[in-house]
């Protein structure tokens, strides 16, 4: 299926006149000839964009139509089209957003212009966006709720409480419209079909989600989901991150919320008059539900908010977000506020691209794999090998270290179970052959298609000497600090980051860390060193024995100060449903901020 129909012998169907069996038939069907699938992808990619500049350059006057068989097309693209980074894209990108009609990636025209996040790298990026990503999009939404439906029924007609939002859209100067992925979504048609066609509706209106001022539109979220309290089915949000920071708002602003569902108003604080308007006209009084809600909140907070969903929203299934890499460390404060829900991961995709669904929604969230949806992009995989080298070092004898050697990219059809890639996707919207730096494992295969477990972002390295820990590392680490620190001051680690600092010699880790909670600085030390011995990164331990790397440092910052990132991206066009705390960064502006609001510092005594 490309966005307007399905394939597999039973004619053409769209998506919106798709029920839940017949979206889970096709993806059935797909998924059991994922090799042929992928085979017609290619074709049609290069097909739809035949003649255009960028792939010209590599494959000159080649006619793609004249060539029948797909596995000589295959060989012959890879053979041609070297990998790619979004370097190689850039000026072309530029040229669109300058006003450039002229086919350079793509024969259909791009009108709209994605911007990543920019917490990968420091700065956003363009993405082209077309109705293919936005057909995508609702395609894998439908296919993932009706897989989740399986487990967790809804009732037909329930309402969803949705943490979602928009960011502005802007024009470029030659009229081209910029915003987040997610922004482009919420304003297309297909998530009009969504609201339309599903059997749950999200509780809050278009203005809430496209309000623009995310502290606003948490509010509103809050309100209206709790004046459907008892309809509400599920609460979701795209990342983890944001339930809980919009939970967290809740547990500030109970008792105004209470007062507007009692007296029908609206709190000062919502000053953007369309979103006063809608909200507005979905309230009346309700002073029984009011006074029911602020019972419930007495007590909760009296047991620290535990529980906090089942007990507001009673009919809740479960809760489903993005809860993999960057999200892991949310869990556990995701749990104390889901009281025994299930909490359900959801699925896997990119800026760039949707790639995996969740087909097995019971699994924990820590367990969740992806099952690749062959059809929406083409999918290439480059094997990665742990190689032993050699270091020699003044102070040690010959020492074995592991890094990484990459092979050549090789099919979908041909991944092995066990076996770690990385990524490359060539996209009906004009990316060929990109490398888009996820490392992924592959855990089996749902048919034939591979079912993958996102590993790591691979840029995301800590790295001073032959040391190389990745943001799945440093999470390990901090997970085992944060256990110290909880059991022995009850305090929580609210968020962490990490830098690896080489301005002075010997260059080391930094982990910068944001405490909720009264800390002796006696546990602080505790922590630091805990966390040092953590590493396990063969690299690491050799050079901070021969002292080639120094101690970890400890830095404990602000309360707040993680918020002021936050504002910095969203301030640049990121949208809140699109943030993600960088978990190693070397970011001037984050560690500005984060150096500026440090309240003391710690070293490990690990290596003394």
């Amino acid at each position: 299926m490309e966005g307007e129909g399905r394939e597999g012998g039973r004619g053409l169907m769209k998506i919106d006149e798709l029920c839940e069996e017949d979206v889970i038939d096709w993806f059935e069907q797909v998924s059991s000839e994922a090799g042929v699938a992928q085979s017609r992808t290619l074709r049609k990619i290069l097909q739809q964009n035949y003649g255009v500049e960028y792939l010209k350059q590599w494959l000159g006057d080649v006619n793609i139509h004249e060539i029948p068989d797909d596995f000589t097309l295959q060989s012959l693209f890879t053979s041609l089209v070297p990998l790619s980074s979004h370097a190689d894209f850039e000026p072309f990108l530029q040229r669109i957003a300058d006003g450039d009609p002229s086919p350079c990636l793509t024969q259909q025209p791009i009108n709209t212009l994605s911007l990543s996040s920019g917490t990968t790298e420091g700065r956003q990026k363009y993405v082209p966006f077309t109705s293919h990503s936005a057909q995508t999009t609702l395609l894998i939404f439908r296919l993932a709720a009706a897989y989740r439906s399986r487990v967790y029924p809804t009732r037909e007609g329930g309402k969803i409480l949705e943490f979602i939002y928009s960011s502005k859209q802007r024009k470029t100067k030659g009229g081209i419209t910029t915003g987040t992925a997610t922004t482009h979504y919420y304003a297309s048609e297909e998530f009009k079909i969504k609201q339309v066609k599903t059997k749950s509706f999200t509780c809050s209106p278009q203005e809430v989600i496209s309000g623009c001022d995310y502290k606003q539109s948490t509010y509103c979220h809050l309100l209206l989901g709790l004046l459907y309290s008892e309809e509400v089915e599920f609460v979701t949000s795209t990342f983890a991150y944001t339930i809980v920071q919009a939970l967290n708002q809740l547990e500030e602003s109970w008792e105004e919320i209470c007062y507007d569902i009692t007296h029908s108003t609206l709190s000062s604080r919502i000053a953007i008059p369309k979103i006063r308007k809608a909200v507005l006209k979905l309230m009346s009084p309700k002073p029984g539900l009011g006074r029911k809600i602020r019972r419930v909140c007495e007590e909760l907070k009296e047991e620290d908010w535990l529980g906090l969903i089942p007990k507001l929203w009673p009919n809740c299934k479960y809760v489903y977000s993005i809860m993999t890499g960057s999200m892991q460390p949310y869990l556990k404060k995701l749990r104390h506020y889901g009281g025994g829900l299930p909490l359900v991961s959801g699925d896997y995709g990119s800026t760039e691209s949707w790639i995996g669904v969740n087909v097995d929604p019971c699994l924990p969230a820590e367990n969740v794999t992806f099952a690749v949806i062959p059809t929406f992009s083409y999918f290439e995989f480059i094997p990665l090998f742990k190689q032993q080298q050699h270091y020699y070092s003044s102070t040690s004898s010959d020492t074995a270290i592991h890094d990484f050697l990459e092979g050549q990219p090789i099919p979908l059809s041909q991944v092995k179970v066990g076996q770690q890639y990385e990524l490359v996707l060539t996209t009906f919207t004009g990316l060929y052959r990109y490398r888009l730096g996820d490392v992924v494992e592959v855990a089996g295969f749902h048919n034939n298609t591979p079912k993958l477990n996102f590993i790591c972002r691979r840029k995301l390295v800590l790295n001073v000497n032959i040391d190389k820990n990745t943001e799945k590392d440093v999470q390990l680490v901090v997970e085992r600090g944060s256990q110290i620190l909880s059991d022995q001051s009850g305090a929580e680690l609210v968020e962490f980051t990490s830098h690896a600092e080489v301005s002075d010699q010997p260059g080391h880790y930094v982990i910068y860390w944001e405490v909720k909670g009264d800390v002796n600085d006696s546990v602080l030390e505790d922590c630091c060193s805990a966390m040092d011995a953590a590493f396990i990164d063969y690299g690491y331990v050799v050079s901070r024995k021969a002292n080639s790397i120094g101690p970890l440092e400890l830095r404990i910052v602000e309360r707040g100060s993680f918020n002021k990132i936050l504002e910095h991206y969203i301030g640049n066009g990121a949208a809140l449903s699109q943030f993600k705390t960088p978990r190693c960064t070397t970011n001037p502006y984050l560690l500005n901020i984060l150096n500026l609001s440090t309240l003391k510092s710690f070293f490990s005594t690990a290596y003394a």
